[in-house]
């Protein structure tokens, strides 16, 4: 099983990633058990899937288009060009890919960590969420975004996206289309 193997997962981490990197995924890995125990998922693969949700993330995007296109997956030239997303899709890949990774669930929350998608499962919003407010992560309001996201991983979801979408816009940046997709899914689902 893939969540018996974070011993091996994080000696390739260490390998792979800064030591600051390697520490927010860590984080990232207790904050996605803390969420999974609260909301009824499974605690074992909400940490795997923190732990190794950012094993592309320093790869060169040259690198990670590769082995993307080597998958038989084609991206959009937009798509290709927002690297933050590169990384996700790349470490779907990886996983699967070079170190047999097998659980579908684990693999589609690496997956859709950076941007969120339609209709995200359970364990996707518990990544998303975890990567937001785990407890390396220092922006402004992010202790109330850490309270909320204890009542309401939804919520939680809305506000990680409105901020993504916004601050790409503000800054004149792409925003991916599944990004703005996941938005409006739940922003139609909670009132």
């Amino acid at each position: 099983m893939d969540t018996e193997r974070n011993i091996e997962f994080l000696e390739i981490l260490k390998e792979r990633l800064t030591e600051q990197r390697l520490y927010h995924s860590i984080c990232v890995a207790k904050k996605a058990k803390e969420l999974a125990e609260i909301f009824g998922g499974d605690p074992e693969k909400a940490y795997t899937a923190g732990l190794v949700h950012d094993i592309m993330r320093y790869e060169p995007a040259e690198k990670m288009l590769e082995l993307i296109e080597s998958d038989g997956q084609c991206l959009t030239e937009s798509e290709k060009n927002i690297t933050v997303t590169l990384h996700a899709i790349a470490g779907e890949v990886y996983l699967r890919k070079m170190l047999n990774v097998t659980d579908e669930e684990i693999l589609s929350a690496v997956r859709w960590h950076t941007t969120g998608k339609e209709n995200m499962t359970l364990l996707e919003k518990i990544i998303y969420v975890a990567d937001l407010t785990s407890d390396d992560r220092e922006y402004p309001d992010v202790k109330e975004v850490r309270m909320m996201a204890e009542e309401s991983l939804e919520k939680t979801c809305i506000r990680g996206l409105s901020f993504t979408i916004e601050d790409n816009a503000r800054k004149h940046k792409p925003i991916h289309l599944d990004t703005v997709k996941a938005f409006n899914y739940l922003a139609e689902r909670i009132k």
